[in-house]
């Protein structure tokens, strides 16, 4: 009797549950079809706190990410939910709405590799087929573009290269200009020093040529008792030679 009882309230709490689920899956729905994505997001969160494993939940949730163009959230609901179902046409579907996203994510590769997925669940699924091609040349061009891109940006930078190094020649060309327009300068600077040099020496000494030597009082007078002296001399001399001139001379007698 206690096991049927057990049963029977077991039986009440999941059915109770599965009422609140469907209740927030058919408000979600609504909303959902008037294109109030967001608060649809909010009912089927609701779904799931009700009951986690809900597949019907899951899928809405991640399709009302999907029109919010939250495409990385999408996709990582679109995972979950493939990894968790068994059924073949449901994991098919799970994994081509993963690939979907991946695809408006602009991840070309994970998006191809989920279409591969959902045609090895489902080969019959055309649209994850068109889809993958579609998604191929989307990574083509992907891949062309970011080699254009670089190539640009190796013309860009080696233009800039160029540029740089012009630059660089120019100003070392500027700086050698100042510098020999320095150098010119000093010498000119020096030459002109050396040849005032040579102007005030050749007037230095046509001073010197022009004035008379001066001599101090004390030379002068020294000078002149030279003079005297000499004269005292000279004088002297010329007496003694009158006096041995008149010693020299006989008497001669007159007979």
């Amino acid at each position: 009797m206690r096991f049927v009882i057990l049963n029977i309230v077991l039986l009440l709490s999941v059915g109770l549950f599965a009422q609140k689920e469907n209740k927030y899956i058919r408000k979600g729905n609504k909303l959902y079809a008037e294109e109030n994505y967001k608060d649809a997001e909010v009912d089927y969160m609701k779904a799931l706190e009700e009951n986690p494993g809900s597949n019907k939940g899951q899928f809405n949730l991640g399709d009302a990410l999907y029109k919010q163009e939250s495409y990385e959230d999408a996709a990582k609901i679109f995972n979950n939910q493939a990894e968790l179902l068994s059924e073949k046409q449901e994991r098919s579907e799970a994994y081509y709405n993963l690939g979907n996203s991946l695809l408006k994510a602009k991840k070309y590769p994970e998006s191809i590799e989920a279409y591969k997925k959902a045609l090895r669940n489902d080969p019959k699924n055309m649209d994850a087929k068109y889809n993958m091609e579609y998604a191929k040349k989307k990574l083509e061009q992907q891949q062309q573009q970011n080699k254009d891109d670089k190539n640009k940006d190796d013309k860009k930078d080696d233009k800039n290269k160029d540029k740089n190094k012009d630059k660089k020649d120019q100003d070392k060309k500027d700086q050698d200009k100042k510098d020999q327009q320095k150098q010119d300068q000093e010498k000119q600077q020096q030459k002109n020093q050396k040849d005032q040099q040579g102007k005030n020496q050749d007037q230095d000494k046509q001073q010197q040529q022009a004035q008379p030597q001066q001599i101090s009082k004390k030379d002068a007078q020294r000078m002149l008792e030279a003079l005297k002296n000499n004269e005292k001399k000279t004088l002297e001399k010329l007496k003694l030679q009158k006096m041995k001139a008149g010693k020299s001379k006989k008497v001669e007698k007159d007979w």
